[in-house]
């Protein structure tokens, strides 16, 4: 077709592999190795010398298929698939840095992100500074002459902070540096970094992709000679993603853009709810007008998401919520059709020392929900009966 296709039609149809049986759905793979014809056709497949397929670990059409879409939908010219998000998160950073190289990260991480650059990359003689989420001044201030990457999520795990993409895409690029972002809090239905001047985007595809908390995967996007290189490391560090966790991550995104937009809708009618409640002292949702970062994050993002953070008294009065709670799972995954509930605190950042997550703004008394499919009026009454 002439005009480009909407999101909603690159979700179903981008990328699908067809084979002479004309199946509808996207075929599923399942084999770890691909024969050749003869020793002469081998030979040019592991030359690359002609299209094809040889090792699932290298390649496979159905997670070529799943690469495709992810590529469509994040307006990137490709995409590397992998195994988990922490595994996209690794390949995008050591495929680029080596020993003596800078990287300049946000300081509002995910706990499981900020350990592994505090614990395992830096072992390697990369540094690393943390600087606050949207101090533009200070992410400036920290750019070096050996600065190679810029490494942020927006919005921010579980703060919802919102940074100006733009802005550090022009830094990053003045100092010959990658901006690299995880998109795994929006996903390509909410927002598109590439668009706004990253060069990859990395996700976890466990995360809102899948949607029904079935499978693991990660993925990253990018330009095309980012991406291969990223392939040639995935694949001799054996990162790739399973061809059948790959064909159930086609079907999540296939309702990616209607999950997320009913999801935020009710993500924004429970925030709105909670900044009443008495028991709460604070809620943080990059949907509100009065965000401070809302003129931004209307200009980024599609709506508010579907993550919303809010504080009661402390880790007690905190836990209490928790275990009083219904309908919503005890679990810290996110994105899912099915509300969760967690205390970061304990969870997602209990690794970190206190003094970090304290530096992060995650306070002992924080919870953060992750809102599903279910009917708003249901959760707000759970949440209503937990804090009272």
């Amino acid at each position: 077709m002439s005009k480009p296709l909407h999101p909603e039609t690159l979700a179903i149809r981008g990328g699908k592999t067809q084979t002479e049986y004309l199946e509808h759905n996207q075929a599923l793979f399942l084999t770890s190795s691909f024969m050749c014809r003869d020793a002469a056709h081998g030979a040019a497949l592991f030359a690359k010398e002609v299209p094809g397929y040889t090792y699932t670990r290298t390649a496979n059409p159905t997670i070529t298929a799943f690469e495709q879409r992810v590529a469509a939908l994040e307006g990137a010219q490709a995409a590397a698939a992998l195994a988990t998000g922490m595994a996209a998160i690794q390949a995008a950073f050591f495929t680029f840095l080596k020993t003596g190289d800078h990287v300049v990260a946000s300081r509002s991480l995910f706990g499981t992100t900020a350990g592994f650059i505090n614990n395992i990359v830096s072992k390697f003689g990369i540094e690393i500074t943390f600087v606050p989420q949207t101090d533009l001044a200070a992410w400036r201030g920290a750019v070096k002459a050996n600065t190679k990457m810029l490494f942020l999520e927006t919005p921010s795990n579980p703060l919802n902070e919102v940074a100006d993409l733009q802005a550090l895409a022009g830094l990053a690029h003045s100092a010959g540096a990658l901006l690299v972002v995880d998109n795994s809090f929006m996903s390509p239905a909410g927002q598109q970094p590439i668009a706004l001047g990253a060069d990859l985007s990395v996700q976890s595809a466990t995360k809102a992709i899948d949607g029904h908390g079935r499978v693991h995967g990660g993925v990253v996007s990018g330009r095309a000679d980012l991406v291969k290189e990223i392939a040639l490391y995935a694949n001799s560090c054996g990162l790739a993603l399973s061809p059948f966790n790959a064909w159930v991550l086609l079907s999540g995104i296939e309702t990616l853009s209607l999950r997320m937009e009913k999801q935020g809708a009710n993500a924004r009618k429970i925030a709105e709810w909670l900044r009443k409640q008495p028991q709460v002292q604070a809620v943080y949702y990059s949907g509100f007008a009065d965000h401070p970062q809302a003129e931004l994050a209307a200009k980024q993002q599609v709506s508010g998401g579907i993550v919303v953070a809010f504080e009661v008294a402390g880790k007690d009065a905190a836990w209490k919520v928790i275990d009083s709670v219904q309908l919503f799972s005890r679990t810290a995954n996110l994105g899912d059709v099915r509300s969760t509930i967690t205390h970061p605190w304990t969870t997602t950042h209990g690794r970190m020392p206190p003094e970090d997550k304290s530096a992060a703004g995650i306070k002992d008394g924080l919870i953060r929900l992750s809102v599903g499919l279910e009917h708003p009026d249901d959760l707000i009454d759970d949440l209503a009966q937990a804090l009272a």
